[in-house]
């Protein structure tokens, strides 16, 4: 059974910024695509009733008190659904009537714990096993008149792994079908989404392009690099994926940066990649091919101290500390024009994880606006994350 989650915990609010100087602070930082055209949804989309977010797996209390939060920002009232290690939360508005507002107004690149966001219909339950295509097909025509992608999916947990096999070999003849039934073939329409709770109980939905995650089941495939020092790599890999997109300008060959708390060179390996200078700040061994590069500068010092001798382009930082000095160390650096932009990560604590997150956006907020910085400043839990969330921060034009 599901677990109502209503109001869950206390969110922190970013203080309102002085009224002449409203612009400086955006709270989001993720690339956005064309949006696509809602003219496509057909008249019966007025069937989807509720929103399905995909999440890491033992946080879906987080994802659903952030929906929350969210949406009564936009003065919509209603319940989530959230059992414990799913993997997934649902949330039911109220008024059913709001969603088309929602397809418009919720943005995907401001939720922090969801993975993927997905407008559905009620739970399809006891799909017969002789014929399954024929009502998900049904379900799927009373949503939009064409999609732009497919997507069959579970959730991301190990209990799933066995049904991702019965997916799997189902996607062929159902894409099948649809191809058939012409349901296919317009870039800029929605996604259609099936969500397998277990191989006869399936959530019918759709994804907006440009508002939603590109990747299946919203998580990106990276392969561990076999010269890379540690999978931390790869949780830098994603970061710049998520909030830079695939062709970022301010990513260049030449630019220069620090890594503080860097050994054994994880998040370093990927600027080098980018033949980008690093100074890496640990006290502890840094690995000896990055060494060896010419471009790494190995500084033993504590990087809560160390200050570059002139500014840098980047500052990325994976220390093992409090999540509230992190995002202080973090914004002073920006604030005082020791980096342009910053990728850092929030150990969370086990509990009001959340609320410390929002915490951490204060203190970065406040600290900036304090100074007149005016800045961009964007948290995901990536894929690649555990008991963390990832954020950016970028010191923007006045």
């Amino acid at each position: 059974m599901g677990e109502d989650v209503k109001g869950a915990g206390e969110v922190s609010r970013v203080p309102a910024l002085p009224e002449g100087n409203r612009h400086k602070c955006q709270v989001t930082a993720l690339p956005n695509l064309p949006l696509a055209n809602p003219s496509n949804l057909t008249a019966a989309a007025q069937t989807l009733t509720g929103l399905l977010l995909y999440c890491r797996p033992g946080f879906e209390k987080e994802c659903a008190a952030e929906i929350q939060a969210r949406l009564q920002a936009l003065s919509i009232e209603g319940y989530a659904k959230a059992r414990p290690g799913s993997g997934f939360v649902v949330f039911t508005p109220y008024d059913p009537a709001s969603l088309p507002r929602l397809y418009q107004k919720l943005r995907f690149g401001e939720l922090i714990f969801a993975r993927q966001l997905v407008f559905v219909q009620p739970q399809l339950t006891e799909l017969p096993a002789a014929d399954r295509i024929t009502p998900l097909l049904a379900a799927a025509r009373v949503q939009a008149r064409q999609y732009s992608e497919i997507l069959l999916e579970t959730a991301d947990t190990n209990e799933a792994k066995e049904l991702s096999v019965f997916v799997r070999k189902f996607t062929a003849p159902f894409e099948r079908a649809v191809r058939q039934a012409g349901l296919t073939g317009q870039p800029s329409a929605p996604r259609l989404h099936l969500f397998f709770i277990d191989s006869a109980t399936v959530y019918v939905g759709l994804s907006r392009p440009g508002n939603s995650s590109s990747w299946p089941m919203g998580i990106p495939r990276l392969k561990l690099p076999r010269s890379a020092p540690s999978r931390s790599t790869l949780k830098l890999d994603e970061a710049f994926l998520v909030f830079l997109g695939n062709n970022p300008r301010n990513l260049s060959p030449g630019m220069s940066a620090v890594d503080l708390g860097a050994a054994p060179g994880g998040w370093t390996w990927q600027l080098v990649k980018r033949s980008i200078r690093v100074t890496a700040v640990d006290n502890g061994p840094v690995d000896r091919e990055l060494l060896d590069s010419g471009i790494v500068e190995h500084v033993r010092a504590d990087g809560f101290r160390y200050r570059p001798p002139k500014p840098v382009d980047w500052l990325v930082c994976d220390m093992v500390e409090q999540p509230a000095r992190i995002a202080a160390l973090v914004a002073r650096w920006i604030a005082d024009g020791h980096c342009r932009h910053s990728i850092f990560n929030l150990k969370l604590p086990m509990k009001k994880r959340h609320q410390e997150v929002e915490r951490c956006r204060e203190i970065i907020a406040r600290y900036l606006d304090d100074t007149e910085v005016p800045f961009r400043l964007a948290f995901k839990q990536l894929y690649h994350d555990r008991e963390e969330v990832t954020g950016y921060l970028s010191r923007e034009a006045g």
